[in-house]
C-alpha cells in the first residue's frame, strides 16, 4: 500500500497553477491523424489558478467546487489525479480544491495547468516517485499543452507542443486582455482558412523577432472581439494572439510602462491583467523549494 507524505504541512499549502503564453506560433504541417504540427514557444507568466489538496482517508477523488456546467468527471484536474492513482495502482484518495482565477477559455492554458499542478504536486504528497518524464508522458495523454506545465520552464516547442527545449525569452512585463469571448480551438484548426504550410524557422529567428502567430487572422475574422482587443493594445506595445486566443498580449520594458498600458485600457470593457513573463513557473519553483 502506497503511504501518504509525512510531511503534514504540505496538504495545507497553495499550489499555484500558472498561466502561459505563447509567444509564437506557428503551423508548419499536419499529421495523418489530423493534429497539427507546431513551432511555438511557451513562458509563463505570474498570474495563476491556486489548488489545495485535502486528504481523503476513503480513497475517493472528488472536486470541492465543480465549475459550473462542467460535469466533474470531464474536468481535468479529476481526470489527472484519477490517472495518476491507476498508474501508479494506490489506494489513497484526494478532494481537490480549486481558486479559479485564470479565465477559462482564454488560451492561457488554465485547465491543462490545473492538470499539470495534480499530476505534480499529488505525486509528491503521495510520495509516487514519479520522474517529470513519466509525468510529462502522462500529461500529454490530456491534453497536449499539459506537458509544458509539468516541465515547469520556458519552451521552444515542436510537434504537437510536445518536443520542448528550454529557451529563455526575455522575462518582461506583460498586459494580458481577456476579451468577451471563448474562441472554440477545434474550429479555428479546422478553418480552410488557416495557414498549415508556414516555414519552419529556427530559435535564433525567433529571438531575432519571428513573433507570428498563423492563428492570428482566422481568429479575427470569427471573433470581432478579439480583432478589437489586438487593435486596442496595439497602441500602446505590439499585440499579440497567445495560442487560439481568445487572450491577447503585449510585452513591456519596464513595469512602469506596462502599468501605464494597464490603468489606460482598464478603463474601458475589458478584462485586464498586469503579470510579470517568467521563464521558471511559480509551481516548478515552489516544488523545488519545499
Amino acid at each position: 500500500m502506497i503511504q501518504e507524505s509525512n510531511n503534514s504541512t504540505l496538504w495545507i499549502e497553495k499550489w499555484p497553477a500558472p498561466a502561459k503564453l505563447n509567444l509564437m506560433l506557428r503551423i508548419v504541417g499536419r499529421r495523418e491523424d489530423g493534429y497539427h504540427l507546431l513551432q511555438t514557444v511557451f513562458q509563463f507568466v505570474d498570474l495563476c489558478d491556486w489548488i489545495t489538496f485535502h486528504p481523503d482517508s476513503a480513497g475517493k477523488i472528488s472536486l470541492l467546487n465543480p465549475i459550473l456546467g462542467v460535469p466533474e468527471a470531464d474536468d481535468l484536474t479529476i481526470k489527472a489525479a484519477k490517472l495518476l492513482k491507476s498508474v501508479a495502482n494506490c489506494d489513497l484518495g484526494v478532494c481537490i480544491e480549486v481558486e479559479k482565477i485564470l479565465p477559462m477559455g482564454g488560451g492561457l492554458g488554465g485547465g491543462s495547468s490545473d492538470a499539470a499542478t495534480v499530476l505534480l504536486v499529488l505525486n509528491k504528497l503521495w510520495d509516487l516517485k514519479f520522474t517529470v518524464e513519466k509525468l510529462m508522458e502522462l500529461g500529454l495523454s490530456l491534453g497536449a499543452d499539459v506537458p509544458v506545465f509539468v516541465y515547469g520552464y520556458a519552451a521552444w516547442a515542436e510537434g504537437v507542443g510536445e518536443k520542448l527545449e528550454q529557451i529563455r525569452p526575455l522575462e518582461q512585463w506583460v498586459i494580458i486582455i481577456k476579451p468577451n469571448c471563448h474562441v472554440n480551438t477545434k474550429e479555428i484548426f479546422c478553418s480552410k482558412d488557416l495557414t498549415r504550410d508556414s516555414k519552419s524557422i529556427t530559435i535564433a529567428d525567433f529571438i531575432a523577432g519571428q513573433h507570428q502567430n498563423d492563428c492570428v487572422k482566422v481568429v479575427s475574422q470569427q471573433y470581432s472581439e478579439v480583432k478589437e482587443a489586438l487593435v486596442a493594445l496595439s497602441a500602446f506595445s505590439e499585440a499579440r494572439l497567445t495560442g487560439t486566443g481568445a487572450c491577447v498580449f503585449a510585452q513591456f520594458e519596464s513595469k512602469e510602462l506596462a502599468n501605464k498600458a494597464y490603468l489606460s485600457l482598464k478603463k474601458d470593457k475589458w478584462l485586464v491583467y498586469l503579470a510579470k513573463g517568467l521563464n521558471r513557473s511559480l509551481l516548478q519553483s515552489k516544488l523545488n523549494i519545499l
